[in-house]
C-alpha cells in the first residue's frame, strides 16, 4: 500500500503540470495564431491606400502638419483589426504532437479555398471558444506591443512578440515557424 500511495502523490504532483502545460500551449498557439492573422488582413490592404495623421490644427501660417502613412500599418486600421481578429480563430482547430502530446493551433479553413489536411485535428466549439477566449485576452493586455511590432515591417514577429517579448511561447522558440 505504501508504494501505491507514492504512485498515486507522484502522479497527482504532474496534473498540476498538464494543465499548466496545456494553458500554455493554448496561449502560445493564441498568439502565433492573431499575428498569423494580422500579418495575412495587413497583407490584403492595396499598398498604394494611405491615411492622413497628425494634426488637423491650422498653423498660424495657414499650413498643417499632416502627413499621409501607408493605411494598411496604421495605427487606426490596426486598432480595428484587433478588435475583431479573434473571430477568426472560429476556424482553427487543435492538433496534439503523438510524442510531445503538446497542442498547436492549425487553420482548418484556408484564406483560399485550398483543401486543409486535417488528419489528426481537433475542431469543436470547446477549442475554437478557448482559442478565442485566449486570443482576446492577448490582444487585450499586449494591443500597444502589436501595434508597435506590425506597424513596421519586421521579421519573425511570431517569434519576437510571442516568445521574446510576451513569454507566452517560451517552451516554443524550436517550433518551426510554419508549424503553429
Amino acid at each position: 500500500i505504501p508504494a501505491l500511495l507514492g504512485l498515486a502523490l507522484a502522479l497527482a504532483s504532474l496534473l498540476p503540470t498538464a494543465g499548466a502545460r496545456r494553458s500554455q500551449d493554448l496561449h502560445c498557439g493564441a498568439c502565433r495564431a492573431l499575428v498569423d492573422e494580422l500579418e495575412w488582413e495587413i497583407a490584403q490592404v492595396d499598398p498604394r491606400k494611405t491615411i492622413q495623421m497628425g494634426s488637423f490644427r491650422i498653423n498660424p501660417d495657414g499650413s498643417q502638419s499632416v502627413v499621409e502613412v501607408p493605411y494598411a500599418r496604421s495605427e487606426a486600421h490596426l486598432t480595428e483589426l484587433l478588435e475583431r481578429v479573434c473571430e477568426k480563430m472560429k476556424e482553427y482547430g487543435e492538433k496534439a504532437d503523438p510524442a510531445t502530446h503538446r497542442k498547436s493551433y492549425v487553420r482548418v479553413i484556408s484564406h483560399d479555398g485550398t483543401k486543409m489536411d486535417l488528419s489528426g485535428v481537433k475542431f469543436d466549439g470547446d477549442v475554437t471558444s478557448s482559442l478565442k477566449f485566449a486570443c482576446e485576452s492577448i490582444a487585450e493586455e499586449y494591443e500597444d506591443e502589436l501595434i508597435e511590432f506590425l506597424s513596421h515591417e519586421a521579421e519573425n514577429v511570431k517569434d519576437r512578440l510571442c516568445s521574446k517579448r510576451t513569454d507566452l511561447c517560451d517552451h516554443a522558440l524550436h517550433i518551426p515557424h510554419d508549424e503553429l
